[in-house]
């Protein structure tokens, strides 16, 4: 019998290896041509704070919670919603803006429900990349998925995103992100008026 003889891997090629497989976390993050992506420059892996995924109360951050209460959380990317009669309490993990830069915290509420949002470019987004469309549709390829809570902040939602992968990630120009079956429970209970605080 005659046995084979595996060549020891050489130093060079299992740095090589393994420097591409901590790249390709994020570059897998990237979608070409993608309005609310822009191209990478190659991010460190993410890092999961599953610590602070973690049930609160409302009264650190709310008076009362008339009209419902929204709390995002950029930290733990996480969006906490509180019924007006504090009997429902839900839990939603978040995509969260990419920079300091394109965050906003502060207190405002929700002033426009929409289905079946469309999306345009603010011109800042159009500044920065001249290529992108100047509208896209309702539907599948929209970057805020199937449903879209407009907050008195110019420019700012909470809306929903048919790329999954962006939840949990820095991923988004200044928007709060959720899944789609997530926007559409959130969506059906949150109201015109719903107050909304990002910290």
């Amino acid at each position: 019998m005659v046995k084979k003889r595996i060549p020891n891997p050489t130093r060079r090629g299992f740095l090589v290896g393994a420097t591409s497989l901590m790249a390709s976390p994020a570059i897998a993050q990237y979608i070409p041509g993608d309005p609310l992506r822009p191209a990478p420059e190659i991010e460190p892996p993410v890092r999961r704070n599953l610590a602070g995924f973690r049930a609160l109360k409302w009264q650190p951050y709310f008076s009362n919670t008339r009209n419902g209460a929204i709390l995002v959380d950029t930290e733990s990317r996480a969006l906490h919603y509180w019924s007006e009669d504090q009997t429902v309490y839900k839990l939603y993990p978040s995509s969260v803006p990419l920079t300091e830069e394109l965050t906003r915290r502060g207190r405002t509420s929700v002033i426009r429900k929409v289905e079946g949002p469309s999306w345009s470019p603010t011109p800042s987004m159009k500044k920065r990349n001249p290529e992108w469309p100047d509208y896209i549709p309702p539907g599948p390829d929209n970057p805020l998925g199937t449903h879209a809570l407009y907050l008195g902040w110019k420019y700012y939602r909470i809306h929903g995103t048919h790329d999954t992968r962006k939840i949990g990630r820095r991923s988004s120009n200044g928007c709060i992100g959720l899944y789609n079956e997530n926007i559409a429970e959130l969506f059906s209970m949150a109201k015109i008026g719903t107050q909304v605080l990002l910290i």
